[in-house]
């Protein structure tokens, strides 16, 4: 990996809370593969081997019924890593992650992992704030189904990708629309009907591509509270 790819794996939850030397010796050596849209990185049930680091891309988690269906646990992109917890819970994996765009990824041999903890136990700590991170997030998440409207939770993900807190942008949605109402908690239609609820916000779309007039319009209508006609 090159400086850059460096400065995005100690941007981490995991590997920040390490010194360099740690940190290298976990993760020095391996290089970042370039993964296809759509590729199964691991299927929910199978053992747990190995986890990843984001460096590109988006990767989504998901869990699958015995019925078949699909329910999005989350997305991770650049300077994220995932799975690393099922490494130590019980040795399968809870979910399966698959890519949602073209990603590049740095797989980390979980049996790496562990010995590295074996010799030094205090990485263990780093380890703890990584799955507080992750569940920190997961309780967001949950809260936010909860409390928000479906066109406040659609909001509140477009005024994630602003690169901006006030005035205008444009964002690219990073996923299609399908997998981002699943994410959202929302069927499709609801989606569409979320996005004609923004409208009158400034929010306006073209395909994948967002216009929003005012980044801080939106956080603020994110902040309010209603009735979730839409969800």
């Amino acid at each position: 990996m090159d400086q850059h790819d460096w400065q995005v794996v100690r941007s981490t939850p995991l590997f920040g809370a390490l010194p360099r030397e740690a940190a290298d010796r976990i993760i020095g050596g391996l290089g970042a593969r370039v993964y296809d849209r759509g590729v199964l990185l691991f299927e929910q049930g199978t053992p747990a081997i190995a986890f990843f680091v984001v460096l590109e891309g988006w990767v989504k988690i998901y869990r699958t019924t015995p019925e078949g269906h699909e329910t999005v646990v989350a997305t991770f992109r650049r300077g994220e890593t995932f799975a690393e917890a099922a490494i130590f819970m019980g040795g399968r994996y809870p979910v399966s992650a698959e890519t949602v765009t073209t990603c590049r990824l740095v797989r980390v041999n979980g049996e790496t992992l562990r010995r590295a903890i074996h010799d030094q136990p205090d990485l263990a700590l780093a380890m703890l704030a990584s799955a507080s991170h992750h569940l920190k997030a997961l309780v967001e998440q949950i809260e936010q189904m909860k409390r928000m409207t479906g066109p406040q939770r659609l909001a509140d993900f477009l005024v994630r990708l602003c690169p901006c807190q006030h005035g205008s942008c444009t964002i690219h949605l990073p996923y299609e629309k399908a997998l981002i109402a699943n994410r959202l908690g929302m069927k499709p239609e609801s989606l569409s009907r979320a996005l004609g609820k923004l409208k009158p916000l400034g929010v306006s779309v073209d395909r994948e591509t967002v216009a929003i007039e005012d980044a801080r319009k939106l956080s603020l209508f994110v902040e309010e509270s209603g009735d979730d006609e839409f969800a």
